[in-house]
Order: structure tokens, then sequence, then C-alpha cells
């Protein structure tokens, strides 16, 4: 094991990130450099710093400028939950109470019935807060942002409905992102012992599981259904190179969905899913030697396309929980790889970069040309949950 990742398990160990040694001081003043502790806490600290406003969640640098979106946004969630994942991390509790300032924005999303990023908003960010500081007003958020989730699900095709927009491509869209606002649903059983929502995130996993996988264990983004039948109309993608491509986070949200699902059910077909999601990825020809992969494994411009860090944060964080499943020391090596790969200079924003993000080098939205090489929300929290996954 090299110091870097020394270093970086030293942190996830649960200590507080401390300055080095007179020694290593000493290094740093000769290589112009700063410890890996060092860096990181700088890139939190201006996560602290950045100014509270409801209406401006930091959620990515797009065209050299800070894009700044309201609760009902995907991503909102993500920013506070990075500061309760930096409250976990350090032990100071400014991030604790820097996310208490934030997360109270989000409260109006739990009755947003036009979206089923529930669980990215609310649970990123209350679930996580619940976790932390559980009280009943915040419980009662989250069943309420599950109960308007399950509003969503079509008994008839046995999933929940993932877009209103497009209605002209499609007429009852799901995308494999949704398997991971299943966890709203699954804590919502053990909060209150109502089965229905356990039951609707159990059948969305079974559904998609039938339908959103190829023989080689890639996944489609999108599959559209027909929502009086529930049979397939097509397969299809909507941020992917092309409808038979394997889209890079696409893969990763199946990764992580499945293992999460896995936790709540214990079914055995969740985790073997997981387990061949993983082959998948590590084994995949098209993965660079950092592990980092490119935004759709069938760019035809690699080496030369974009990277997606978002991907392999989210990849490192899903298998540090399906090794703790599958006793695979080879998911776990992956994982610690990724973490390591991410943790450099390479990834790691410049500590004199002002701007509330961790990571360099995600993709969003390459066929809407929307945030490409760019430090993302999303990729800081996985990558912050890793970090402590690896404790």
């Amino acid at each position: 094991m090299n110091l870097r990742l020394n270093l970086i398990l030293l942190v996830i160990s649960g200590a507080v990130i401390a300055s080095c040694s007179s020694e290593k001081k000493q290094e740093t003043d000769q290589n112009e450099e700063l410890s890996f502790e060092d860096k990181l806490h700088k890139r939190l600290e201006y996560m602290l710093a950045y100014p509270v406003d409801s209406t401006a969640f930091p959620r990515s640098i797009d065209n050299g400028k800070m894009k700044k979106v309201s609760s009902g946004d995907w991503t909102s969630g993500f920013f506070p939950g990075s500061l309760l994942f930096a409250y976990q991390l350090t032990g100071d509790h400014q991030y604790l109470e820097r996310a208490e300032q934030w997360i109270p924005f989000i409260e109006k999303e739990q009755f947003n019935t036009t979206t089923h990023d529930m669980g990215f908003k609310v649970y990123c960010s209350f679930g996580n807060l619940y976790k932390t500081e559980p009280n009943e007003h915040i419980k009662e958020v989250i069943i309420q942002s599950a109960k308007t989730l399950a509003g969503r699900f079509n008994p008839e095709i046995g999933c929940i409905r993932s877009w209103d927009f497009g209605r002209d491509m499609w007429q009852f869209p799901v995308i494999i992102d949704n398997m991971m606002n299943l966890e709203l649903l699954f804590e919502a059983t053990k909060l209150t012992g109502d089965s229905s929502f356990h039951i609707i995130a159990l059948t969305h996993a079974e559904t998609t599981l039938k339908n959103h996988f190829r023989a080689d264990n890639s996944s489609f983004h999108v599959v559209d259904y027909n929502p009086e039948t529930g049979q397939v109309i097509k397969k299809m993608t909507h941020q992917g190179l092309a409808d038979s491509s394997s889209w890079a986070r696409g893969q990763a949200w199946g990764l992580y969905g499945y293992t999460m699902a896995y936790r709540y059910t214990h079914k055995p077909e969740f985790l073997d899913q997981a387990n061949k999601i993983a082959s998948y990825i590590i084994n995949n020809p098209q993965i660079p030697l950092d592990n980092v992969p490119y935004w759709d494994y069938n760019d035809p411009n690699i080496p030369n396309a974009p990277k997606d860090a978002s991907a392999a944060a989210i990849t490192a964080s899903a298998l540090l929980e399906l090794c703790t499943f599958s006793n695979n020391e080879k998911q776990k090596a992956y994982a610690q790889s990724i973490i390591e790969t991410l943790s450099s200079d390479e990834y790691l924003i410049n500590v004199e970069d002002e701007i509330p993000f961790i990571l360099a080098h995600s993709t969003g939205n390459k066929p809407a040309n929307g945030e490409i090489d760019v430090p993302i929300n999303y990729a800081d929290y996985y990558y912050l949950e890793s970090l402590i996954r690896s404790k």
C-alpha cells in the first residue's frame, strides 16, 4: 500500500484532518505541495464557506460559470449531503450546522409530484440528517416524500415513472437512475411499518432487472413502457452515446441500485445482478488504467473522450458495500484503486480554486453539451461516501 493510500485511510479511519509533521512540512515547502489531508481539508473549507442561498445550491461549473440551482433540481440534495459527510469525516460541527441551514430549503420538495428524483433530493439530505440527528419532523418529511414518490408507481407496468417531459419521445419512461430513489421507499417502510413502500420498491427493482439489462449485463438508459398494457415499447438512451451503447454513469447507477436493493430485500437475484454489473465494469476493456471511465464505454473517440469522475465515485461507493455481501476482495481492491485515483492531483481540484467542489473531470450530459469535464456536486457526494465506507 503506497503513501497516498495510507494518507487516505488515515483520514477515513475517523481522525480529524490535521496538519503534517514538521518533517513533512519541510518536504511540502521544498516540493511546493500540500499533503492529501490538507488538500481535502481546503476543499471542504470552500464548501463550508459557500454562502447559504435557497435558490443557489451549487451544482457544477458549466462553461466556466457556477451553475446554481433551486431545490427543484434533481441535484439539490447532494451539496448538503456532502456537508453531512464532511461532518462524519472530520467531527467538525461547523459542517453539521451548515448542512442544517441548507436542508430546510428542500423541505417543500416532499410534495413535488412531478419528479421521480425524490430520493436524490430528499433522502441524500433529510435522510442523512435523520441518521445523524433523528427527530420526528425529519421523519415526517421522509415519509411524506415516500408517499409522493409512490404516487408515480404504475402497477400494470410494475415501475415508477421517471420523467414527465418528452411525451413526444416516450409514453412511460423508466431510467436506470431511478433505482437510486428506491432507498427512500425501503426506508419509509422501516420508519412506518407500512409494507406498501417496500413492495413498490421491490417490484420496480424486479421489473428493471427483467427489462433493462443486456446479455453482457450492461444497461440500457431508458426503457419505454405502454402504460395500459405494461409491455415494453422500446429501449433507448437519453444521455448516452447511442441506444445500444453503455453510458458510464448508468452502469454505476445500476451497480449501486442493486447492491442497495439487496441490502433491504436479501433477494439473491439482486446480489447476483450487482456482482454481474461489477464484473462488467471491472473487466471492461474500455476502462482506462486509472479506472475512471470515459463518459460512455462505446465512444469511438476513446482515449480522447471525456471521462466521468462521478461514475467512478458512484462505482467505488457501491463496490465498498457490495464486497461486504460478496466477500469479493477484487471488488474491494478495485474500489480502493478508484479512491486513490480520485484523491490524486489529477482529479482533486487545486487548493487555489475557491469553488465549493472537490473533484474535477465529471461529465453530466454530453449529448446535450452540458457539464462536460467539470466539477459536479454528485461526484463529490459519492466520493465522500466512499471515504466513509472505507472505514
